[in-house]
């Protein structure tokens, strides 16, 4: 049998932990540890560093909370600590995260980005194009600014409204919608790049082989031009 669910509220676990409940606070941590180790791998691009940003995360609302704003969500201000801590360690790390090309970030008609590589290039016969339109992709999203990225990840993967984006990241309303639409946008121009660079240099290798007169290896077996 399941264990008994604990239905109270973040805010009313944060109201009983101050009041003694030491449990309260432990609940808090289990809630909320895979939802944000997950946003914080997919941030930072390691499991790792996510798990030292969590433990930092949950220090700091520890030493904190006793000032939280009963009247605010608690979540929001969770992630704001967590965005924050893992800010912190990138600038000290001082490269780019990566970001699993599973997660879960949609262009304006609602297809994720690997649903974009397979509507374009539908006809892949081996798992050497996957994994190459798989680089493709990350190639893509490689070129998305760090708070692109981050405001991917909280609309997309954490299913944040506009108005808790704002108070995580910190920036006006009005920003959070043209900085995400900005993100599909660079996204889309960096994808086609990549895909008009692919098709070329496919171009290039067929005017090779018939310069020279040989094929290539196709996916059903060998092609030569002699085979009659």
């Amino acid at each position: 049998m399941l264990p008994h669910e604990d239905t109270r509220s973040d805010e009313e676990l944060v109201d009983d932990y101050l009041d003694g409940d030491m449990g309260a606070f432990r609940l808090l941590i289990e809630r909320y540890h895979d939802p944000l180790i997950r946003y914080l791998t997919r941030l930072m691009g390691e499991r790792s560093a996510a798990e030292d940003a969590f433990q930092d995360t949950f220090l700091q609302i520890h030493q904190s909370l006793e000032h939280f704003d009963s009247s605010r969500r608690f979540k929001p201000w969770l992630f704001t600590i967590a965005t924050n801590k893992g800010r912190d360690a990138l600038r000290k790390r001082q490269r780019r995260p990566a970001v699993s090309l599973s997660a879960p970030i949609s262009d304006s008609r609602g297809r994720a980005f690997v649903d974009l590589m397979e509507m374009e290039m539908p006809d892949i016969s081996s798992d050497m194009e996957r994994a190459e339109l798989s680089a493709l992709v990350q190639k893509a999203v490689d070129e998305l600014s760090p708070r692109l990225r981050e405001i991917l990840l909280l609309a997309y993967f954490q299913k944040m409204s506009y108005a808790q984006i704002a108070e995580v990241v910190g920036i006006p309303l009005g920003t959070v919608k043209s900085r995400l639409h900005a993100a599909v946008a660079a996204f889309a121009k960096a994808w086609q790049l990549q895909l008009d660079a692919r098709e070329q240099a496919q171009a290039r290798a067929k005017e090779g082989h018939r310069a020279t007169g040989t094929e290539p290896f196709s996916s059903h077996g060998r092609t030569t031009p002699d085979d009659d």
